[in-house]
């Protein structure tokens, strides 16, 4: 008789810093935002008050974003902009399912 083994099974686990990092670039990248809300560094992760926060659901993942704009440009388009932006990011680069990304525009930018 011939021995049967069992496939190995594997699971990989996406750290909320990889997340947060493709985040914050994703929220960059989109026209209009000056920058965000905060330092994204160790001590915010931490203490959990930096710009953006992840909530993790089993594999789904809920991405809390704040943001400032630039003066002249339309809050609600940008935050729009945002939204798609970080979800299209993060499902396409890790294969974590996006929930749900709240933006919050916490301050306008005066310098161009």
């Amino acid at each position: 008789m011939g021995v049967v083994k069992e496939p190995a099974s594997c699971s990989l686990k996406i750290s909320d810093d990889v997340i947060i990092t493709m985040s914050k670039l994703a929220a960059l990248d989109v026209k209009g935002v000056a920058g965000l809300d905060g330092e994204v560094g160790k001590i915010s992760k931490i203490r959990g008050n930096g710009p953006i926060k992840i909530s993790m659901i089993g594999d789904v993942a809920a991405i809390d974003i704040r943001i400032i704009v630039k003066v002249g440009e339309k809050a609600c388009d940008v935050a729009q902009e945002v939204q798609t932006a970080v979800k299209e990011n993060v499902q396409n680069m890790t294969g974590v399912t996006v929930a749900r990304v709240n933006v919050t525009v916490s301050g306008i930018s005066l310098a161009q």
